[in-house]
């Protein structure tokens, strides 16, 4: 009998997995695709030599997480690299404003009359990162909060609607690049909580950057697997697990799955009935023959870039695809350039490119030249530059990674109560009505993204529980 089973090798189970190895329980982790890394993955996927990220591939809360700092990852190869700047958004009339490492540089790219205004809204958290994120990032009661005076401010500035923080700012330039980093939890701006996402980007890229990982982002899937090998711990792939006695014996069962395939797997009937599932994304990975040839020069130098002409295109985009059910006839769009500062992606001039923009829930349609219309507007002449794409929609998506329910990456929606309690309305949002079985997937706190907490999170609970029990 093992200690503790893990079913699904994506970045929180492999978290998990290594936390309760840490701890001296006995690990076995079960994936059923034939290598580890679920959202972080890299791959083949147009020409040979093009190595892709499929999913994610910048990592701004991965550099930051608290749960993989405490780790050893670098003596397994993992190697972050940072491009010159974190996040570019360049705007129709060919400038751009920056998300940079330095407050003062992003805050002047904004133009004079917010650069104060953007100063004193991030500044006074900065000294406190740290502790703030691992406050953030450690909700609901899985810690009680070191800092409890900051994270409470930090609440009472991000809680409400992005659309109520972007009123701070004068000009269209801060109100732009804000919606942008608000848009990556494909939820509408008026969204409860929005603005501490958009506050979270922004100090995120201050404190250390939006990296990628040196040869792609399954060099963190790999540095966490090796890691649970060198503390005992077995992974068995290729091994689809579709109920519970298809796993061995063990004190414990960890989950980094969707809450629908967990009630399936584990017998929870319509425990999870309630649980909604956000918007998909349609996703383009392109090889290049050469760089992206973008009007503003700071999108050249930069890891990602944001694609939105203004914040009421980019909210109109996400409102058609959260709620009014199409595609954006002008979709805004997250777009990563690995190529900008790691060369091992791609043969030598050439250059990997990685967009997705944001679709209905399990919408079939294309969104391919939708897309590049969007980036023809901002770096002309790109088509000429794609040797090959490969496309993906909900449909694929979710046939690559069972955790990406209708195309939804960020493994529900981010709207309502759920916003704060998921997968359901519980202080113990890592437990299940099975006392022996628990979740760990980006369905828990604190929500999708490559940087382990939520697996990080449910190890203390089966740590807890395991305490307690003989």
């Amino acid at each position: 009998m093992f200690d503790v089973v893990v079913v699904g090798a994506g970045p929180n189970g492999l978290t998990a997995a290594v936390e309760l190895a840490r701890r001296g329980f006995s690990v076995a982790l079960f994936e059923a695709r034939d290598t580890v890394g679920g959202g972080a993955r890299t791959e083949e996927l147009t020409l040979p030599g093009f190595r892709h990220d499929p999913c994610s591939a910048a990592h701004p809360l991965g550099v930051n997480s608290p749960a993989f700092r405490a780790l050893p990852l670098a003596r397994y190869g993992l190697n972050w690299l940072q491009p010159e700047l974190p996040m570019a958004h360049p705007f129709p009339d060919g400038t751009a404003a920056v998300l940079s490492r330095s407050v003062s540089e992003t805050a002047a790219s904004l133009g004079p009359r917010d650069a104060g205004t953007y100063r004193r809204l991030v500044e006074p958290f900065l000294p406190r990162w740290d502790t703030l994120v691992r406050d953030f990032m450690s909700l609901p009661l899985s810690a009680l909060p070191r800092d409890p005076v900051t994270l409470t401010r930090f609440g009472l500035v991000g809680l409400p609607p992005s659309t109520w923080l972007t009123r701070r700012f004068r000009d269209e330039r801060a109100r732009t690049l804000f919606a942008g980093l608000v848009a990556h939890v494909m939820a509408p701006l008026s969204g409860i909580a929005t603005g501490a996402i958009g506050l979270v980007f922004a100090l995120a890229a201050h404190a250390r950057g939006w990296p990628v990982a040196q040869g792609g982002s399954q060099a963190v899937s790999d540095a966490l697997a090796a890691y649970l090998r060198d503390l005992g711990g077995t992974i068995h792939t290729d091994y689809e697990v579709k109920r519970l006695d298809d796993l061995p014996p063990a004190r414990a069962y960890v989950f980094d799955t969707s809450p629908t395939a967990l009630a399936r797997i584990a017998g929870l009937g319509r425990h999870y009935d309630g649980y909604r599932y956000g918007p998909g994304v349609f996703k383009i990975d392109y090889a290049l023959d050469g760089p992206v040839p973008w009007t503003a020069p700071e999108a050249r130098t930069a890891g990602t870039v944001q694609i939105g002409g203004d914040s009421a295109e980019i909210g109109a985009a996400l409102r058609a695809a959260s709620r009014e059910g199409r595609a954006p006839d002008k979709p805004f769009m997250i777009t990563v350039q690995p190529s900008v500062v790691d060369p091992t992606r791609a043969p030598a001039g050439k250059q990997v490119f990685w967009a997705y923009g944001h679709v209905p829930h399990g919408w079939t349609g294309d969104l391919t030249d939708a897309m590049e219309r969007q980036l023809e507007r901002f770096a002309p002449g790109f088509r000429d530059r794609v040797l090959a794409r490969a496309t993906a929609g909900p449909p694929e998506l979710a046939a690559r990674n069972a955790n990406y329910v209708g195309g939804d990456i960020g493994s529900g929606a981010f709207s309502g109560l759920q916003v704060m309690m998921r997968p359901r309305l519980s202080l113990s949002p890592y437990h299940t009505p099975h006392p022996a079985v628990f979740i760990c997937s980006s369905a828990t706190p604190p929500g999708p993204g490559v940087h382990g907490m939520s697996g990080h999170n449910a190890a203390k609970a089966v740590w807890r529980r395991l305490r307690q029990t003989p």
